[in-house]
């Protein structure tokens, strides 16, 4: 079954001046015009290509890739506004069109936004929305405190991040667990902290407990080493202090020179931490 929006691998059925005509099944022949016709697609008597409509709603087959197909969130830049809506630059010469009713908020041209591409089915033509919430599972979450996941950050608030996990549930990083630069457009690992009862879900940056301590501890190290040995920071020292030193926060902090203590790798100074051996 040919899909529009997506990849699809497709027999040429005849050529023409214009390029050739591949077999869309139930959609007909669909052309793939001149410019993307090689040698090895005629020797092949198929060809892998993208299906969409062109300005004058005509299905067409393409050798480039977007950026985002039919089912996928991506974020995206906006290179226009008219009266029908937004258009964002997808990677191919047509524009992605978010329509006024698809916008959270009034798009604006020059900013990036994360949205979700589909088909309309009406119209066959692909557009976007940044109505991320219709397009998530709405089904009860399965997710188990600490498992890792991957989160895309949408939206800062006042709280904290909304997040999009694993790209299908929403969920709230909060801001008093950010103890490193994140911005609205990034993806990364993160680990979930709770299913509340309502099934909204809370993730964290670093893994829970005494699990994230290793990976601290060995920075630590490395910065005792590239300062002599020595750091004028202590479990005393304020958390501002910390996380500008070590992007993480006190109790981290506190647990990871605990370990390197216990191992004998450090000493506690009156006036900060010392380097007393090696791993």
């Amino acid at each position: 079954m040919t899909e529009i929006g997506k990849i699809n691998t497709l027999p040429i059925v005849r050529e023409t001046a214009n390029g050739v005509y591949l077999d869309g099944g139930d959609l007909g022949e669909i052309l793939m015009p001149q410019k993307f016709v090689s040698d090895e697609h005629k020797n092949a008597g198929e060809a892998e290509v993208f299906i969409y409509t062109d300005s004058e709603d005509r299905l067409v087959a393409t050798t480039e890739k977007p950026l985002a197909m039919v089912g996928e969130f991506a974020y995206l830049e906006v290179k226009a506004v008219t009266k029908v809506g937004a258009f964002l630059d997808w990677g191919l010469p047509k524009d992605l069109l978010v329509p006024f009713s698809e916008q959270k908020q009034r798009m604006e041209t020059g900013r990036h936004y994360w949205v979700y591409v589909y088909l309309d089915l009406l119209t066959r033509r692909i557009a976007a929305s940044s109505k991320l919430h219709k397009y998530l599972d709405n089904t009860p979450p399965e997710y188990k405190p600490g498992q890792e996941v991957k989160v895309i950050i949408t939206e800062k608030t006042d709280i904290g991040y909304k997040v999009i996990i694993n790209r299908e549930h929403s969920g709230i990083l909060y801001k008093n667990q950010v103890f490193r630069e994140i911005h609205a457009g990034m993806e990364t690992t993160a680990y979930i902290s709770k299913v509340r009862n309502d099934e909204k879900i809370d993730v964290i940056l670093d893994k829970p407990g005494y699990k994230k301590v290793d990976p601290v501890t060995g920075d630590i190290l490395e910065k005792l080493k590239a300062n002599n040995g020595f750091m004028a920071v202590s479990d005393k020292s304020s958390p501002e202090m910390i996380k500008a030193l070590f992007g993480i926060s006190k109790k981290t902090f506190k647990q990871a020179v605990g370990a390197l203590y216990k191992k004998r790798l450090i000493a506690f100074d009156s006036d900060g931490i010392r380097l007393i051996g090696e791993e």
